[in-house]
């Protein structure tokens, strides 16, 4: 049974980080002024960043911390979905009392 269970799990998380893979999620900081896409794995994709504050340094780092960090969130937020439908999936009645 829990070879079974296992190998469903298997798929299931193969299947979910190719849909991750495949999910490009998308943030940005300062109405634009910089821009990050990602994957829902959290691969980031690629860095905009507006001319307009390309030459301020300081200013250019602090917005990718920020447009990263949101965009990661958004990423988690995807990825946690999906695990929670993998785990429905496999188990579609819930774990029930299966550890007492």
């Amino acid at each position: 049974m829990f070879d079974k269970i296992m190998t469903q799990m298997q798929e299931q998380a193969t299947q979910t980080k190719k849909r991750l893979d495949n999910t490009v999620v998308e943030a940005e900081a300062e109405n634009g002024l910089v821009k990050i896409t990602a994957t829902g794995n959290k691969k980031i994709l690629s860095i905009e960043i507006n001319e307009k504050i390309a030459g301020n340094k300081e200013t250019v780092e602090d917005l990718v911390i920020l447009a990263v960090n949101k965009v990661l969130e958004k990423a988690e937020e995807i990825a946690q979905k999906e695990t929670e439908s993998m785990a429905k999936n496999v188990f579609p009645d819930g774990l029930g009392n299966i550890f007492g």
